[in-house]
């Protein structure tokens, strides 16, 4: 039988979601954690690939199970788990499904804060101009990529994509939590390896004056990279949503 599996899990201590040789990653403990509870070798495939520190409000997994299932599983299985990592469900689904390639559509966010705060330098980003970017500025950088659907400048040069296509339904800043925070929201079919942090990094760079709109609208139409490209830290974003 196929399964399916919601969870979520901050990132600060992983090399990412997929399994590494020397390094750990998410995918490695919740395979760990399964396959000691359900006694028996459990390997999951995840909705998509997190890097190093990136987080995952929303996640969803895919694993094949034919045994029976023990009893308070989902309680077991967390109480297995290290604190960072959670599951919040586990449901039958078609021998077929496939948490990676039936997915619709992924959202993130990226939370960057206007003041230094030791409560949340691990899932957000403190910037020190934050506080003087204008807000309608980032969101023009943001809303130019909506007429796009290639986006090489915004992928990471050590890449296996065969394809830079992506179809971007929502790009766009947000003020959040009592104006103290600015909150990046972006959603698309698919996204390119280390997209969203350079997307970030763009609109920052246009919002304090680094790079000129009109450089990012040239580097869009000849699919070239920025003269200054910039991948912000991981600490802020999310992978926030999954729709299948």
């Amino acid at each position: 039988m196929r399964y399916f599996s919601e969870l979520s899990y901050k990132g600060t201590n992983y090399h990412g979601w997929q399994k590494q040789l020397n390094a750990n990653s998410v995918q490695q403990e919740i395979e760990q954690a399964f396959s000691t509870i359900l006694n028996t070798q459990i390997e999951v495939v995840g909705c998509g690939r997190t890097d190093t520190g990136v987080h995952a409000s929303q996640y969803f997994m895919h694993f094949d199970f034919g045994g029976k299932w023990p009893e308070g599983f989902l309680g077991r299985v967390n109480k297995f788990l290290p604190k960072d990592i959670a599951v919040r469900s586990v449901y039958e689904v078609d021998e077929n499904a496939h948490a990676r390639f039936d997915a619709k559509r992924r959202s993130y966010e990226y939370h960057l804060v206007f003041e230094k705060t030791p409560f949340e330098t691990e899932t957000a980003w403190h910037y020190y101009l934050a506080k003087k970017m204008d807000v309608d500025k980032l969101n023009e950088a943001a809303s130019l990529l909506l007429a796009y659907n290639e986006f090489f400048p915004f992928c990471k040069t050590n890449h296996d994509a065969k394809t830079m296509r992506c179809d971007l339904s929502r790009c766009e800043w947000v003020l959040g939590k009592k104006n103290k925070r600015l909150v990046f929201h972006i959603s698309a079919n698919r996204f390119l390896r280390g997209m969203v942090r350079l997307v970030v990094g763009m609109c920052v760079n246009v919002a304090t004056g680094k790079l000129g709109i009109q450089k990012v609208r040239e580097a869009m139409d000849k699919q070239a990279m920025l003269e200054k490209s910039w991948s912000v830290p991981a600490e802020g974003l999310f992978l926030s949503e999954v729709k299948y």
